[in-house]
């Protein structure tokens, strides 16, 4: 395999939706999403791997930090879809070195931010491994028919990003200062999804996790359409290359209508227009007005 896309994309020709399933939107997306019939609310769920010496390393990472990622990656993708997360479940398989003090301590950082999200866990699964490995399940729920989604860009619509990019990537090459712990404890951008589903109006959201090229390029594709870009705002300290292929940034990627009115920032987190959607090739991503390579984080490449 090559690449995710190219195994997600063998995957989802192998699936095949019932009608009158309730499933609105499956694989491909942040979250898929189901309606109940006649709920005035759409439910989103969205799943997320993290494993030991991919994700994190127990060298460096301490057992509360890879409890809060844990949770943070998938209250992210809640947050790209504009939604409120509801619940989470949590399958842990434990490794032969992770001590009882080193659980206790992923579930208090796991737990910190339930807290702090007000999304409780209602259960889960508990295994052992020969590395630490988690799957987080996270139930949330957006108005009806109003979910943010990939594909709902249109050309001419203006590309915004929030916050500064690369603070992660320069944060694991330094493990020192600010940037450091902006990759220990990413913070899922829940109030400003919803404010952009509900004030704002955004035609379309994604998380910022994989790094702005490659998860550009999938906006783009999921759209239609071609993305023409100018270079981003940076973490201080973070060079351009981080800002673009760096990951685990969790910022919102998002696009609104041409004439649609975005303030400077929300609740002092900037929000900057980075570029244009156009009608061209599919997934294509022009910084400068030159093609800008997928060189984000991919499992198989």
């Amino acid at each position: 395999m090559k690449s995710e896309a190219q195994l997600i994309e063998r995957i989802q020709r192998l699936v095949s939706l019932p009608r009158a399933s309730g499933i609105v939107l499956g694989i491909g997306d942040d979250c898929a999403i189901f309606r109940p019939k006649g709920s005035v609310e759409d439910l989103l769920f969205t799943t997320d791997l993290l494993v030991e010496d991919v994700h994190f390393r127990r060298a460096t990472h301490r057992a509360a930090d890879v409890g809060w990622k844990a949770l943070a990656r998938g209250l992210s993708d809640i947050a790209a879809m504009g939604g409120e997360p509801r619940f989470f479940l949590l399958s842990l398989a434990v490794a032969r070195w992770a001590s009882s003090r080193w659980v206790d301590g992923f579930y208090r950082g796991l737990l910190r931010l339930a807290a702090q999200a007000r999304v409780p866990l209602i259960g889960g699964d508990v295994g052992r491994s020969d590395k630490v490995m988690c799957d987080i399940v996270v139930g949330g729920a957006a108005p009806r028919g109003r979910a943010l989604r990939r594909d709902g860009a249109r050309a001419g619509d203006a590309i915004y990003v929030s916050g500064r990019l690369g603070g992660s990537a320069l944060g694991l090459s330094r493990r020192r200062g600010a940037a450091w712990q902006r990759h220990l404890r990413p913070e899922p951008r829940l109030a400003l999804g919803r404010f952009l589903r509900d004030r704002v109006r955004a035609t379309g959201a994604m998380d910022l996790s994989d790094g702005l090229s490659i998860d550009l390029w999938r906006f783009a594709a999921a759209s239609k359409l071609t993305a023409e870009i100018e270079a981003p705002p940076q973490f201080d300290g973070a060079t351009l290359a981080q800002a673009l292929h760096g990951g685990e940034d969790y910022e919102l990627l998002f696009t609104v209508a041409p004439r649609t009115r975005v303030p400077a920032e929300f609740e002092s987190l900037p929000l900057t227009r980075i570029g244009t959607m156009r009608r061209g090739r599919p997934g294509t991503v022009l910084l400068d007005g030159k093609p800008l390579s997928r060189l984000g984080f991919d499992h198989f490449r």
